[in-house]
Order: structure tokens, then C-alpha cells, then sequence
């Protein structure tokens, strides 16, 4: 069998980044220069910039002149689902696990998202978001992480309603397994479906159920609420005891803030109006909103605009949700629109989001910190593009201006 490779097996040595652009320790844009030992920043500075040309020498190891690229702290990812295409890209249509969680690491590298904590729901739903799906999924992660270019997580979505799940989430949680847990009760949400039934014919085809007995098991569920929640404060005594952050998904209201954060919830995963935003701040609580929304200047769902939250501090940090993309495109999106400064802006995609998860090791480019970074192109906010991506002191992506910049 292959010897796996190793984070350890593949690093790149000494990597001295000289440039126009650098995000240093949370600033604005400057010249400055980086070095990076083995996995670490060991230089992280502002001084003026002469370009010599990239060069590699025995003594000195990679010298990389970057010019007007910017260079900013690897994007650091708390909720992110996009992987579920990988894995079923249409309804019922399904990809080997590995293929799937292997092509969306590329995916990240190449975006510049160099800590990943994938979304994987425990749901009572059969199928994609099954409990049995969710623990393949949490296997098959701790299988490849090894080999990932991104640090790979599981951030498990416990659904509320699934209270049969609880003993064996537990274990994992306790187990070390999980890296973020959250609070989800979407069983409300699939009872109003019950009026609409082109949204549970979606929901039927994800499943593996029968429109029929999908609602069957929804009226099954709803009559049980009171050990649903039960279950869900044990778990949450399970991630404080475990030192594991722990999120509400959806939250309607201040009230329901106020319940989750009671029981240990110190991360509003993407509250549904704003009024609800100001009171998790208000209260000092993380507040995270969805890439996607900000990318598109609305929410799908018609809920909370990511933007406003934003501008009126109601927002501290910026997640994927159901799409990486828009992960890098959202600091350069919020820039030109909110009035915010680039600096600023990078910090909800990056120190953040590792704050929030008590990652004190990452998210900004600082001395002794990770080498996470991602160099970008961005000549055209509208479209920036990652020319090299470093995660831990590894080489993991380089486009073609990448590639150049390497061959000098």
C-alpha cells in the first residue's frame, strides 16, 4: 500500500514572500515582506519593496517577488456544505465519498481557503443527510485528512428532531471527532412545506422518500418536541465538557438567541432578521452570515441581507455556506459596496472566523502564526483569482501566474 502523504512529507522549507500588497497582522494593504520555516511565519513585516526577481538558492531557500499581488491570511471556513454536490451532484445521483471530499479540497486550495470545517448534517431525513451518512462522511475526513492540502473539520449539524441520534453524537463529540457543533431545528420549516408542495417534493427526492411518507414521518416528529430538545441540551453539556464551540443554525428571534446561548451557543449561525443580528452583538456573541448572500446582494430565502448586517455591525464573520466561491469574492464584493476597507473586509473571511472557533493559530499574518496564505490577483475585483495558495508552509495551488512566479 502507498505510504499517505503527510502535511510533514511535503512542505516546502523556506519561502521568503516580497510584495506591494501585504495584508500584515490584520492591516490594510502595504509593502512588506514575509518569511516562512517549515510550517510557520517566522517574518511578517511593512518595509518598502524592491523587486529582484524570484530566485531559490540553497542558503536562502524560494524568494518570491509577488509585485501588486495581494497577499492575505489563508481564508479561514466555519460552515460549508458545497461538498453535498460533490458527493450527490443531482438528487439521488451519488459520487464516490473520497472523489467528492478530495476534488472539493482542491476546490478550497484554489480559492484560497486553507482551514475548512464542512457542514454534515445529522438529520432524521434518510439519504445525503442521514445520521449513517454523516458518520461516512466523519469517517472518510478523518481518513483523508492526512493527505488534504486544506485543514479539513467537521463542523456536525445535529437536526433538533432527531433525537435518536443524540447517544452516538455524543460519543464522537466526546470521542474528539468533531470540531464544531451545531443546533439545527428545520423540522418547523418542513411542516410549512406541507402548503408547498414543490419545496417538499425537493426535499423528498434528497431523502429517498415518497412525498407521502416524508410527510407521515413529519407529523411523527412534530408530536415529540420536548425530548427533541432534551436531547439537544445534552449535547451541548457534551461539547462545553469537550471544549467544543458550539452554534445555533436559524435563529427566529432574540428570544431563541437568548434560549441557545443559555445552553452554551456563543455562535449565531445565520439569525433571520436583523433584529436578532444586533442582540447576538449585543450580547457578544459571533454572528455569521452566508457568502453567497453577501455575493449576491440578498438571501435566497428572503431572509436577513448579509450586507446590512454588515454595515450596521450586525455581522462579525463570513462563512461559504453552500458556496467557496463566493467565499473570495465577498471581501472584494463588501470593499465596493459597504464602504469598507479591504483590510477590514478579509478580516470576516480570516482572524474572525478563528477567533470565533478558538484557532488562535491562524487567520492573520503575524509572527510565530501558521503559514496560511493566499496570493490573489485581483486586477479585477469583480472576478479575483488565487495565483498561489500556502497552507501550513506548503505549495498547494498555483495557477499560471502562480506557476510563473515559481519558475523564475
Amino acid at each position: 500500500m502507498p505510504t499517505p502523504i503527510t502535511a510533514q512529507a511535503v512542505t516546502s522549507g523556506r519561502i521568503e514572500i516580497r510584495g506591494r500588497r501585504l495584508l500584515i497582522d490584520g492591516g490594510e494593504p502595504r509593502p512588506g515582506r514575509v518569511v516562512i520555516t517549515g510550517t510557520r511565519i517566522m517574518t511578517a513585516r511593512a518595509e518598502p519593496f524592491a523587486a529582484d526577481g524570484a530566485r531559490a538558492t540553497a542558503t536562502t531557500g524560494r524568494v518570491l517577488d509577488v509585485g501588486d499581488l495581494l497577499v492575505a491570511p489563508g481564508m479561514v471556513d466555519l460552515h460549508g456544505d458545497a461538498f453535498e454536490r460533490q458527493v450527490m451532484p443531482r438528487p439521488g445521483v451519488h459520487f464516490p465519498t473520497d472523489l467528492g471530499l478530495i476534488d472539493t479540497d482542491r476546490q478550497m486550495a484554489a480559492l484560497g481557503i486553507t482551514t475548512a470545517a464542512h457542514g454534515i448534517t445529522a438529520s432524521w431525513e434518510p439519504g445525503l443527510r442521514s445520521l449513517d451518512a454523516a458518520g461516512a462522511l466523519v469517517t472518510a475526513i478523518r481518513r483523508l485528512r492526512p493527505g488534504l492540502m486544506v485543514d479539513t473539520r467537521i463542523h456536525l449539524r445535529h437536526e433538533v428532531a432527531n433525537a435518536a441520534a443524540v447517544p452516538r453524537i455524543a460519543r464522537w463529540v466526546a470521542d474528539g471527532w468533531i470540531d464544531l457543533l451545531a443546533l439545527n431545528d428545520h423540522l418547523p420549516d418542513f411542516i410549512a412545506m406541507r402548503a408547498r408542495p414543490e419545496k417538499l417534493a425537493v426535499a423528498a427526492g434528497r431523502s429517498g422518500l415518497t412525498t407521502a411518507a416524508l410527510i407521515s414521518r413529519i407529523d411523527e416528529l412534530a408530536a415529540d418536541r420536548d425530548a427533541q430538545w432534551a436531547g439537544a441540551r445534552d449535547l451541548a453539556i457534551a461539547a462545553r465538557q469537550a471544549g467544543v464551540p458550539l452554534l445555533s443554525h436559524d435563529d427566529v428571534d432574540p428570544a431563541m438567541r437568548s434560549a441557545n446561548r443559555a445552553m452554551g451557543a456563543r455562535i449565531a449561525e445565520f439569525p433571520l432578521d436583523l433584529a436578532t443580528a444586533h442582540a447576538a452583538v449585543a450580547a457578544g456573541d459571533a454572528v455569521m452570515v452566508g457568502a453567497p448572500n453577501i455575493l449576491r446582494g440578498t438571501s435566497h430565502a428572503g431572509r436577513l441581507d448579509a450586507r446590512t448586517a454588515i454595515a450596521e455591525g450586525a455581522a462579525t464573520l463570513i462563512a461559504s455556506d453552500y458556496s467557496h466561491t463566493a467565499m473570495l469574492a465577498c471581501p472584494f464584493v463588501l470593499a465596493a459596496s459597504q464602504r469598507l476597507t479591504l483590510g477590514r473586509a478579509w478580516h470576516l473571511v480570516s482572524q474572525a472566523p478563528a477567533q470565533a472557533a478558538g484557532l488562535d493559530d491562524r487567520g492573520r499574518i503575524a509572527e510565530g502564526l501558521r503559514a496560511d496564505i493566499a496570493m490573489i490577483d485581483d486586477r479585477d475585483p469583480t472576478c479575483p483569482r488565487v495565483a498561489l495558495t500556502i497552507a501550513a508552509g506548503r505549495m498547494v495551488h498555483a495557477d499560471a501566474t502562480g506557476a510563473a512566479l515559481l519558475c523564475q
